[in-house]
């Protein structure tokens, strides 16, 4: 009889293991669902502000152009190829604002001090919200990769987390160590 109390109680105390580690993937997954809507809500706003400077006749008619061809590229991608167009929108930001004298004019002209500001805080927040999804896409994935989880489906029917890589670095001219002096 104590055996099978014992066998009972080890049936219970798995059931219970297997039951939190299915609520703590759920919860997981939350977190990445979260942080995805997050950092998708940082790479538009970015895209947003750099369609407005484009459109601000702040900068030359090539940059202008440069750089409002590869905020609509960002806006518009589909998710397969949302990363090479978010990163792509980096290469031209560094390209069009990458040099000091370059932000230094821009926040001389009227309402550019404005527009830098705004271009800074998005692009200082992208970095910021991607390093938070992938964290959590990495702690999904390793509770994923238990063999308990793999044996008994505890992820049930939720897609294998991936995490979003892109080329997120700011213009050195919009970082604190770039701003010149």
């Amino acid at each position: 009889m104590t055996t099978w109390i014992w066998a009972l109680a080890a049936v219970v105390l798995f059931a219970v293991y297997l039951s939190w580690t299915a609520g703590r993937l759920d919860r997981l997954h939350a977190r990445i669902d979260a942080a995805r809507a997050s950092l998708d809500a940082q790479l538009l706003r970015r895209a947003s502000v750099a369609m407005e400077l484009a459109t601000s006749s702040l900068l030359d008619p090539a940059a202008s152009i440069l750089l409002l061809e590869a905020a609509h590229a960002a806006r518009q991608a589909q998710d397969e190829q949302r990363e090479v167009a978010e990163s792509e929108l980096s290469l031209a930001l560094r390209a069009v604002l990458d040099e000091p004298e370059q932000v230094a004019a821009l926040r001389a002209a009227p309402g550019g001090e404005d527009a830098v500001r705004d271009l800074v805080e998005a692009v200082r927040r992208v970095p910021m919200a991607r390093r938070f999804h992938n964290d959590a896409v990495r702690a999904a994935r390793a509770v994923r990769e238990h063999r308990l989880v793999r044996y008994f489906r505890l992820a049930g029917r939720a897609p294998f987390p991936m995490a979003f890589e892109m080329d997120d670095e700011p213009p050195t001219a919009l970082t604190p160590e770039g701003a010149p002096a």
